[in-house]
């Protein structure tokens, strides 16, 4: 499996055309998208699928507990390749921005706290705790950086599961936190309301956390 990451892509074409590598990337589907004057075509439904997250009851069907574990995983994955994901969750110390996820700037570093190196710019300079209409910088009470330990740019989405299964890497969490953390946490949350012009991860948050217990409860199987 590819990385969930496409420079290429998504640096030109922004957040749409990161969804459909994200797609490629997670065994989904394409959709019709005019990528500098060409048009790539696929089913009606296609584009749909990029915006939303199919019911955890899609997934009864499938006998084999594992394959659906892995399945439901999948699906989830959907909102681990979205930019308001992947932009916390950066490969080197400095964050990304926009749909786009272009390097951040100013430049600002994640720091001991993921809130910015202390004597240097940090995090609640410009990020406050509401979102500011008038700028359109993004806001948030908890906003901060997740670990070095969960990057996720640049991995395959077999390697984010094992990150999020791993209490060495993921502050502590056992399984039954992660699955309240994915449901409840307010951060995690922001991504479905970003506010300005930014696409939301898709689906809800609601329906993100029904995909992770489901997923928990068969086994929390990672991909290949």
């Amino acid at each position: 499996m590819r990385p969930l990451r496409f420079p290429s892509v998504q640096h030109r074409h922004g957040a749409f055309a990161v969804f459909v590598g994200a797609l490629v990337a997670l065994g989904g589907v394409g959709a019709t998208v005019l990528l500098g004057g060409s048009v790539l075509t696929a089913p009606a439904t296609a584009a749909d699928s990029l915006r939303t997250l199919r019911p955890v009851a899609d997934f009864d069907g499938i006998t084999d507990l594992k394959a659906r574990s892995v399945a439901l995983f999948r699906e989830a994955g959907k909102v681990f390749a979205s930019p308001r994901c992947l932009n916390c969750h950066p490969a080197t110390a400095r964050p990304t921005q926009t749909d786009r996820m272009t390097p951040h700037q100013p430049i600002v570093l994640r720091g001991p706290e993921g809130k910015g190196v202390p004597g240097g710019l940090l995090c609640r300079s410009c990020h406050q705790r509401e979102k500011n209409a008038a700028s359109g910088v993004p806001g948030n009470p908890r906003w901060a950086l997740a670990p070095a330990s969960m990057a996720w740019q640049g991995k395959t989405l077999g390697e984010i599961c094992q990150q999020l299964k791993d209490p060495q890497r993921n502050g502590g969490l056992d399984l039954a936190e992660i699955v309240h953390h994915s449901s409840e946490d307010i951060l995690v949350g922001w991504a479905w309301n970003p506010g300005g012009n930014r696409v939301p991860a898709p689906g809800t948050q609601q329906e993100f956390g029904e995909l992770i217990k489901a997923w928990a409860a068969s086994g929390a199987v990672c991909p290949d």
